[in-house]
């Protein structure tokens, strides 16, 4: 089960049927794209895919939290990409070694999200200007993909990339489902996600060695 939003979802079920599993695409965000207005920057920060269709490609330095979100940059046609590999973390670390301090930096992500990121860099001695570029809201119920599955006994392993689609999960989950996760293993990017599927008789919680894709699709 692959709870991204469908934008990235399709993506990764791809990634998921390449090694021989079949994907079920059960997203757990909605997301809405805004629009953001023309900003001088010398480079542009995306912590997430989502917040790629409210920019404008072109030729300014695009930095990447991760491999894949990199990859659709590419895709959507940014000819400069540049790829931290890992978590916002990793991110700060690239924009040192990339842009020079004091220069401005547009940070393109979701609402409510980005403020630590942005003041540890105005820290760094940047000028960081933050807009929202998309708003992700979660889902009222259990895609139906989800719910065949898991009555079939057919679900062995679920991702999940964020805490916020975990604890979506834990809450739409309805309680007679509950006992069908226990041959199901919870695999997560994250120790906040797998904090926020604690309330849930999974068979076993496992966590990847990194923030990335690649070490998620290692755990199947």
């Amino acid at each position: 089960m692959i709870t991204r939003p469908a934008a990235e979802a399709a993506a990764t079920a791809a990634r998921v049927r390449a090694l021989g599993w079949e994907p079920v695409v059960a997203p757990m965000l909605r997301v809405r794209v805004a629009t953001i207005r023309a900003v001088s920057a010398e480079a542009v920060l995306v912590t997430s895919g989502n917040a790629l269709a409210a920019l404008a490609p072109g030729p300014r330095l695009l930095l990447a939290v991760g491999d894949v979100t990199a990859e659709r940059a590419r895709a959507a046609g940014f000819s400069q990409v540049l790829s931290a590999g890992g978590d916002a973390a990793d991110l700060v670390r690239l924009v040192q070694c990339s842009v020079r301090p004091g220069a401005a930096l547009l940070l393109a992500t979701g609402r409510g999200q980005g403020q630590a990121l942005a003041a540890q860099l105005r820290g760094l001695g940047y000028r960081v200007v933050r807009r929202v570029a998309y708003a992700a809201r979660p889902v009222a119920r259990l895609p139906d993909a989800a719910r065949a599955a898991l009555e079939a006994g057919a679900l062995r392993a679920a991702l999940f990339l964020s805490a916020e689609t975990a604890a979506t999960f834990v809450r739409i989950l309805p309680v007679p489902l509950h006992p069908a996760l226990a041959g199901v293993e919870a695999l997560c990017i994250g120790q906040p996600a797998a904090a926020a599927l604690a309330p849930l008789p999974w068979g076993r919680v496992r966590v990847s060695l990194a923030p990335t894709l690649d070490e998620m699709l290692a755990l199947l």
